[in-house]
C-alpha cells in the first residue's frame, strides 16, 4: 500500500489544516495597529500564517480576545513551510494591578467600613 499524495491534494490538506488553526486560534498578535491570528505558541516563539504575516521585528503585543496578555520583543522570523516562525528574546506578562512596594499581611482587612452611629 502506498501513502503518496499528489501535490494538489497535499496543498489542499495543508490549506484546510491552516484554515482550521486560524479559526481555532484565540490568541492574536498586534503590531502597528494591525492584527494577525497566532496559529500556535511555544516557550521561545510562535507561528503565524505565511500569507498573512509580514517579516516582523521589534516590540509587539499578544492578546487573548480583548485581554492584553504579553508584550514581546521579536528578534528573528523565518518562513517554515506555510508558516512564519517568530522567535522572541523577551516576553513580559501584562499586569492589571500596580506592583506593591510592601508586603501585605495575610489577615489585612479588605475594605474599610465606616463606623455607623
Amino acid at each position: 500500500m502506498t501513502t503518496f499524495l499528489s501535490d494538489d491534494i497535499q496543498r489542499s490538506l495543508d490549506a484546510a489544516r491552516q484554515a482550521k488553526a486560524k479559526r481555532k486560534s484565540k490568541h492574536r498578535l498586534v503590531a502597528d495597529n494591525t492584527s494577525w491570528p497566532i496559529l500556535r505558541m511555544w516557550d521561545s516563539g510562535f507561528a503565524l500564517a505565511q500569507e498573512d504575516a509580514p517579516k516582523l521585528r521589534g516590540f509587539v503585543d499578544i492578546y487573548d480576545a480583548d485581554a492584553h496578555l504579553f508584550q514581546c520583543l521579536i528578534v528573528a522570523s523565518e518562513v517554515s513551510g506555510s508558516e512564519v516562525h517568530c522567535t522572541f528574546k523577551r516576553i513580559t506578562a501584562i499586569r492589571t494591578k500596580a506592583a506593591l512596594d510592601f508586603e501585605a499581611p495575610e489577615n489585612a482587612p479588605i475594605a474599610l467600613i465606616p463606623h455607623m452611629q
